[in-house]
């Protein structure tokens, strides 16, 4: 990517899948290459933009358009987006592909199982619980990509494999070029 064009990369997958630490790594790469990097995660998001909503299918919805809206406008302005977002709806991925004109999209995929270890907040056990309701892996859906531009394998791949494997594919697109 040229250093003046802006880019979303939108790491989708279930919660506990390794997005956020994969967007980090790949992040600090790309600053030290000169590029002008903003890190949206669904956590900080939630955090500082978006406290008013809860995790019904509603809110959620609400929070991944608020997100779009940043990445777009931020995208626009020359940045490289990294979002890291569990964007469990195939719509909601179709919405952020047409409204964010430079668009990458990594599958970040994990078997639930696995992501159920790594939960270090203890999320799923309080879904399973019942406490939380709505819990995407436990009693809600995530919808599969149909056509991401890259599909890492969390469970099988070192963090380093999957880093690699991004600024590979962001590369081969074009994404990484001098300006």
């Amino acid at each position: 990517m040229k250093k003046d064009q802006g880019v979303t990369i939108w790491f989708t997958g279930l919660p506990c899948c390794g997005k956020t630490t994969i967007a980090d790594r790949v992040a600090v790469i790309l600053k030290e290459k000169g590029f002008m990097v903003e890190r949206l995660d669904g956590d900080l998001v939630r955090q500082n933009f978006s406290r008013d909503l809860g995790f019904s299918k509603k809110d959620r919805d609400e929070n991944i358009r608020r997100a779009i809206f940043l990445a777009k406008m931020l995208t626009r302005n020359n940045m490289v987006v990294l979002a890291s977002f569990v964007t469990p709806y195939k719509k909601q991925r179709r919405k952020a592909r047409k409204e964010i004109e430079q668009f990458v999209e990594v599958y970040v995929r994990c078997p639930v199982k696995i992501c159920m270890k790594r939960d270090v907040k203890g999320m799923y056990q309080k879904a399973l619980a019942g406490t939380i309701k709505h819990f995407t892996g436990v009693d809600d859906p995530y919808e599969e990509p149909e056509h991401p531009e890259l599909i890492v394998d969390t469970d099988i791949e070192s963090v380093e494999e999957s880093v690699g494997k991004v600024l590979q594919k962001i590369e081969e697109l074009g994404y990484l070029a001098d300006s």
